[in-house]
């Protein structure tokens, strides 16, 4: 797989970041896990120079605050999308980026229509079976269980990018 086109990285976040799962209160706040490994990918692209958006179809204002605090603008966050291309296509302008060189990690029917004109559509092993066949790189993680971590560790590596900045994480983070 070539990879050396991507300069962005998009991501659905339930089944990607977490393995699913959403626990709920009796006040109906939702809960998920994630992955602090897939966090720090995000925390080294965000410090090397890829813009990051986050595109879910969820609504909680605690998935915003998750990734305010790995480095991902709140305007790159578009929560409770119906449309995710047009999500996707508003995340390209926004940064001056053509859909092909945006990388893209979905894991269920909603996110075929991205996957199937971003520039690199990669998903987590458990994905279901549509959209595993859509896709360019399957991870061989599940998610929530580090996808996000080997997907965005593999592109930065292949262009040369995954460095450490000890000065820069302490700044930024």
């Amino acid at each position: 797989m070539d990879f050396s086109k991507i300069k962005a990285f998009t991501f659905d976040v339930d089944g990607v970041f977490t393995n699913g799962g959403v626990f709920c209160d009796l006040q109906g706040e939702l809960y998920r896990t994630f992955d602090a490994k897939d966090g720090f990918a995000i925390r080294m692209a965000c410090m090397n120079g890829y813009p990051v958006g986050i595109i879910t179809g969820g609504r909680s204002v605690s998935i915003r605050e998750r990734f305010r605090t790995s480095g991902v603008p709140t305007d790159d966050v578009y929560l409770g999308s119906r449309d995710k291309v047009e999500d996707f296509d508003r995340f390209c302008r926004r940064h001056g980026l053509q859909r092909d060189e945006v990388l893209f990690i979905g894991d269920d029917i909603p996110d075929i229509p991205v996957l199937a004109v971003c520039g690199c559509a990669a998903c987590p092993s458990d994905a279901v079976p549509e959209v595993r066949e859509t896709c360019d790189f399957i991870s061989d993680c599940p998610g929530g269980r580090g996808c996000v971590r080997q997907v965005v560790e593999t592109v930065m590596k292949s262009q040369g990018t995954w460095n450490f900045n000890v000065a820069e994480y302490k700044r930024r983070f």
